[in-house]
């Protein structure tokens, strides 16, 4: 029907890949690969898990099925231009494939996700980055079918359009987003959790609750002026299919977080399920202020001289894992936020503390209170300054949250340089 430009949306979207879920369903992924109508795949995972044997495990299940398979241990943890670049060159240089297939967290899958995009389409990498980053330019063609086998609970890339990405010379994090990238299978098997560390599950984990937190306290999507089909965007604002996945995860995730970073093997399996909803929630719904400001945070550490190792991870640099980056001011940001719609900032902190622990902090700061507990419980930093982050540090930190734009958009309310600043400052020290 005709609008008026400020005519409200009335329609939202609502995509998701496939799923397989369960103990052992990776052992059926020949099956699914073939059902495709591939005859070839790209194994697609880092270093560190090709080790582990589930890589080989996956290209053995993918054989035995008639395909044939190479292995590339190409992706780096927390994946940067110049890595990705140098896996799109790696496949490029090998026979050509008809699927690719991710095999471990985010970063595996990231970079997969870039594989697939430039086996198929023109141009280099920045062409296709976000702007004002880089070009935001969208695929001209199909990109190869991916599929997705995570081995961390958290990132939910197996669910999402996004590709997420250090831009080194910028010292910023951003991504690549475009529905063709969303994978067409997720095969989500919990056994492939058994070997994450505490650490890695502490902060994987945070990444689950923030893409929960953020979807359901996104604006909704008739907040929005009302768009042509063109003009819509995977990240469409808070809607009653989001609402759904996000509440579920956060309930799982009441239950289970702490448990599955102490090793219990039911929690752990509640965990990868509870990735799996955020992320079919927030690959809709988008996130917004938290996840903003994880992008500079996790993309400046390099400059800082900083002696900071995250627990469990192999690095020989100062490193933010993407979780603990989002959740180092996901507690000030939610008090932030909490005017725009206190009621469902209070009903998630009453999903999230179902034994009310927290119930008598004052409203605007019980969400916050929440989460700090939880994230001192599980052994997160104690805030931006044990990271090696000081007050001098704040202004690059807003200028680069600020270049994210596409997910300051979702924010509940209007987020200025002077709110960022504000959120920044008071995430120095959580405790």
């Amino acid at each position: 029907m005709p609008t008026s430009p400020h005519t409200p949306e009335s329609v939202f979207t609502y995509a998701a890949p496939r799923l397989k879920f369960g103990p052992g369903a990776v052992t059926e992924i020949g099956h699914d690969v073939a059902g495709l109508g591939a005859r070839s795949a790209l194994v697609v995972t880092d270093p560190r898990l090709a080790a582990t044997g589930h890589p080989e495990r996956v290209a053995k299940a993918l054989r035995t099925a008639g395909l044939r398979v190479d292995v590339h241990d190409s992706a780096a943890v927390e994946p940067s231009d110049v890595s990705l670049a140098a896996a799109v060159e790696r496949a490029k240089g090998a026979a050509p494939f008809d699927a690719v297939v991710a095999v471990g967290g985010g970063s595996s899958i990231d970079t997969a996700k870039a594989v697939s995009l430039l086996l198929t389409n023109p141009g280099e990498l920045m062409d296709y980055v976000n702007a004002p980053v880089g070009g935001g330019r969208a695929p001209e063609q199909p990109v190869l079918p991916l599929v997705a086998v995570p081995t961390t609970t958290g990132t939910g890339a197996e669910s999402t359009t996004v590709c997420v990405l250090d831009v080194l010379a910028s010292q910023v994090k951003t991504g690549i987003s475009h529905e063709r990238l969303r994978p067409v299978l997720a095969v989500v098997d919990p056994e492939l959790t058994a070997t994450q560390p505490a650490g890695v599950t502490a902060s994987a984990g945070m990444d689950i609750l923030c893409h929960a937190l953020e979807s359901w306290t996104a604006r909704p999507y008739t907040s929005y002026e009302h768009k042509t089909p063109e003009q819509r965007v995977p990240y469409c604002g808070s809607n009653p299919i989001s609402d759904l996945y996000a509440e579920k995860a956060m309930r799982l995730l009441a239950g289970a977080f702490r448990g599955a970073v102490a090793g219990e093997e039911q929690a752990r399996t509640d965990m990868a399920l509870a990735a799996t909803f955020a992320g079919m929630g927030f690959g809709n719904a988008g996130v917004h202020v938290p996840h903003a400001n994880a992008y500079p945070i996790a993309g400046r550490v390099h400059d800082l001289g900083s002696e900071f190792r995250p627990r469990d991870y192999d690095v020989d640099e100062a490193m933010v894992p993407h979780g603990m980056a989002v959740a180092s001011t996901a507690p000030a940001a939610f008090a932030m936020t909490f005017a725009a719609n206190p009621q469902r900032h209070l009903t998630a902190a009453a999903w999230l503390d179902p034994q009310g622990l927290d119930a008598d902090v004052p409203e605007p700061e019980r969400l916050s209170a929440v989460l700090r507990r939880l994230m001192r419980d599980i052994g997160q930093p104690s805030g931006l300054a044990e990271i090696g982050y000081g007050d001098a540090d704040v202004d690059g930190i807003v200028s680069g949250t600020m270049q994210q734009q596409r997910l300051l958009a979702t924010a509940p309310r209007e987020v200025t340089e002077e709110d960022v600043a504000g959120v920044v400052r008071a995430s120095m020290h959580h405790w």
